[in-house]
């Protein structure tokens, strides 16, 4: 049995936990350079701490109280939306919709559908430009599998990119999770897929910019 809930460590305040010591750096860099009258690495330095600042935003979102509709797990614009064969934990015909998130979007990501977490699969891989077709085949990602209490089931993949270095997923198998709330984040740019059953009505297109924890993605059926 676990010893803590993955919820502990994603205590609500303006920015993602992962960026605060990045923000603090930059700001005590900025506070150097001024004290010691560096006045231009210091303008540089306080342009680079809201920059920063602004990229680990962790704004609250108000989602649909629909049971049966999937929102999207991250702040970007919808690069794809197709049918595949199978997902990173079991072969079935489904529809992959895939976010990439810029580096100014929000990167705090979102659980799209309560349930409970039947997996997590972790895999090392390269650090293409996550809008590429080839990165959700090659980068380094990290799945979990979420099974509805009605008993479907949906996989997200955080997908790293060219920039982003490190993915970051804190729920565990077993954990309840409820549709919205924030389950992890990658740092610098990247995308998620979302595998959701093949007969869902789908409600967004390609091209569209979707919200984290807000957007309907489809609805299940």
């Amino acid at each position: 049995m676990q010893s803590e809930d993955f919820r502990n460590k994603v205590r609500h305040i303006p920015f993602a936990f992962e960026g605060i010591p990045y923000i603090l750096i930059s700001a005590f860099l900025t506070l150097i350079f001024a004290i010691l009258h560096h006045t231009v690495l210091a303008w540089i330095s306080l342009v680079l701490t809201l920059l920063i600042g602004h990229f680990f935003r962790d704004p609250e979102r108000v989602g649909s109280s629909d049971s049966d509709t999937v929102v999207s797990p991250a702040d970007g614009r919808v690069i794809s939306i197709e049918k595949v064969e199978e997902t990173p934990f079991f072969r079935k015909t489904c529809v992959r919709i895939s976010v990439f998130m810029s580096i100014f979007d929000v990167h705090v990501n979102r659980i799209p559908l309560s349930g409970i977490v039947r997996g997590l699969k972790y895999r090392k891989g390269r650090f293409l430009s996550a809008n590429l077709s080839r990165a959700m085949r090659e980068n380094e990602q990290n799945s979990i599998w979420i099974q509805a209490h009605s008993g479907v089931d949906i996989v997200v993949t955080q997908v790293a990119g060219l920039i982003a270095r490190r993915i970051v997923c804190w729920p565990s198998v077993g954990d309840s999770v409820i549709r919205g709330e924030r389950y992890g984040m990658i740092r610098f740019g990247s995308r998620l897929d979302v595998y959701v059953p093949e007969d869902s009505d789908i409600l967004i297109k390609s091209g569209n910019h979707v919200y984290g924890g807000e957007t309907l993605l489809c609805r299940l059926k």
